[in-house]
C-alpha cells in the first residue's frame, strides 16, 4: 500500500465504508401501511379527584360500619376499640379511594366516623335493651329512642370518648393515605 488515502467509495461522503450498500433499485413494490394504529391504544388514567363520589362512598361506608359496630356491641355487650378503629379506617379508605386528593374529604370522614361510632353505640344499646326487655330491636330503637339515648349517656365513660377519638384519627389518616 503505497497510497496515503483510500480510494474513493461510491455513495455519500459520510457513509460507513464497511456497511452493506443498498441495492441499486427496489426489487419489489412498497407494501401498503397497516390500517389504523399498529397496536391497541393506551388505557386512560383512572379518574380521581371526585369529591362528591368520595362523600357518597364515605356515607355508605359510615352507614354499613355503624350497623356492624352496633352488631358487635350488641353481641358482646362491650365496646371494642379495634372495631372503632375499623369504623374510622373503612370510612376514610372509602372517601380517599373514591374521592382522591381533596382537602374536604379527610375532615368529612372524621365527622362521619364520629357519627357512625355514635349510632353504632346506640344500635348496640338498643340490641342490649331489646334482649333485656323482650321487645323487638325496631320497637326499642325507633319507639323508645329517648330511652336508648339515656342508657347510652349512663353507660358512657372516658373510654367511650377515647373510641370516638380513635375512630376520628383512623378516618383522617386513612383518607389522607388512600388518596395518594
Amino acid at each position: 500500500m503505497s497510497q496515503s488515502a483510500p480510494p474513493p467509495q461510491p455513495g455519500p461522503v459520510d457513509a460507513n465504508p464497511y456497511a452493506q450498500q443498498a441495492p441499486a433499485g427496489m426489487p419489489y413494490p412498497p407494501q401498503p401501511g397497516a390500517p389504523g394504529m399498529p397496536m391497541a391504544p393506551v388505557a386512560p388514567a383512572p379518574v380521581r379527584g371526585n369529591p362528591a363520589l368520595g362523600l357518597v362512598a364515605a356515607v355508605v361506608a359510615a352507614v354499613v360500619a355503624a350497623g356492624l359496630y352496633g352488631l358487635i356491641i350488641g353481641g358482646t355487650k362491650h365496646e371494642i376499640g379495634y372495631a372503632a378503629v375499623g369504623v374510622g379506617f373503612v370510612i376514610g379508605l372509602a372517601a380517599g379511594k373514591a374521592g382522591g386528593r381533596n382537602a374536604v374529604l379527610p375532615i368529612a370522614s372524621v365527622v362521619l366516623a364520629l357519627v357512625s361510632v355514635y349510632f353504632g353505640q346506640l344500635v348496640g344499646e338498643a340490641m342490649i335493651g331489646a334482649k333485656a326487655t323482650g321487645l323487638s330491636f325496631s320497637q326499642v330503637f325507633f319507639d323508645h329512642f329517648d330511652v336508648v339515648q339515656k342508657a347510652w349517656k349512663q353507660d358512657a365513660d372516658l373510654l367511650t370518648f377515647v373510641f370516638f377519638a380513635i375512630a376520628g384519627f383512623a378516618a383522617f389518616s386513612a383518607a389522607k393515605k388512600a388518596a395518594r
